[in-house]
């Protein structure tokens, strides 16, 4: 490639990330969950934690010998976590059972703590997951089989020690592009905000697709049948650490129930 071309794929490549800084920044992302969408409805009343309940079962609670999941509560419209006492987390399901569906909520989480999405959740915390470990060396919305053997582990970029820079290697087969150009990341993703996270699940085995912010992120297809048919729904707070100080927070967490891939 000679002087004159590179100098034209970098002046596109500077042209790509500013019209997508400036798209961003005009853009209310906080407005993603709002939107009525056909056959989405709410399971979260953002008063109380009725319709969840918190399961000290996993692995994530064994510094309370699993006694305890963590603290989990509501505040300003949104589910908030964190560890109970130093290294004590756990997940909060819902106590319906899902099979196929797609799940979408909004996310303003403290850089630091781990968390997940789980799909067709087991109270010991068996699922797959979409991935929420907002912190450094972690990922948004690849996807991991939590107490499955750590297969599938997909992702198409990690964060580095800033929210705000992301390194876009891919991990996992087969590798998924990422759609998002890294110099564009702290336009598209906002720190600090509400950002919309989504994430659907079909068939068994299933096919997982997620979302950030409106942008297809993951797409994966098991080849076999590991994990029930059914589960729960279920928000995570990593045990380990001590991040009895920071939190994690989900609102407007709405769920289409699906057949087949297609809304009943």
């Amino acid at each position: 490639m000679n002087y004159q071309s590179q100098m034209m794929k970098i002046g596109n490549r500077t042209m790509k990330t500013c019209l997508l800084a400036v798209l961003c920044a005009a853009l209310d992302l906080s407005a993603f969950a709002e939107t009525n969408e056909t056959g989405f409805v709410s399971i979260s009343d953002g008063k109380s934690l009725a319709g969840w309940h918190v399961s000290p079962k996993t692995g994530h609670s064994r510094a309370s010998k699993n006694t305890s999941g963590g603290r989990w509560v509501v505040e300003d419209g949104a589910i908030i976590g964190s560890q109970d006492i130093p290294g004590n987390g756990g997940i909060i399901i819902t106590d319906k059972k899902y099979s196929d569906f797609e799940v979408k909520f909004e996310m303003k989480n403290d850089f630091g703590p781990d968390s997940g999405l789980f799909l067709r959740s087991t109270e010991d915390g068996k699922a797959w997951q979409a991935m929420i470990d907002y912190h450094a060396g972690g990922n948004l919305m690849g996807i991991y089989g939590e107490g499955l053997g750590g297969k599938p582990h997909v992702r198409n970029f990690s964060f580095t020690d800033k929210v705000t820079v992301i390194d876009p290697k891919k991990t996992g087969e087969p590798p998924t592009p990422l759609p998002v150009l890294p110099e564009a990341w702290p336009y598209f993703w906002r720190h600090g905000q509400w950002n919309e996270l989504r994430a659907r699940i079909v068939s068994n085995p299933p096919h997982i697709t997620t979302w950030i912010n409106g942008v297809k992120i993951m797409e994966w297809q098991e080849a076999e049948v590991r994990h029930p048919n059914e589960g729960g729904i279920a928000l995570q707070v990593h045990g380990g650490g001590d991040h009895t100080r920071e939190f994690v927070r989900y609102r407007h967490i709405q769920v289409k129930e699906l057949k087949g891939g297609k809304q009943q």
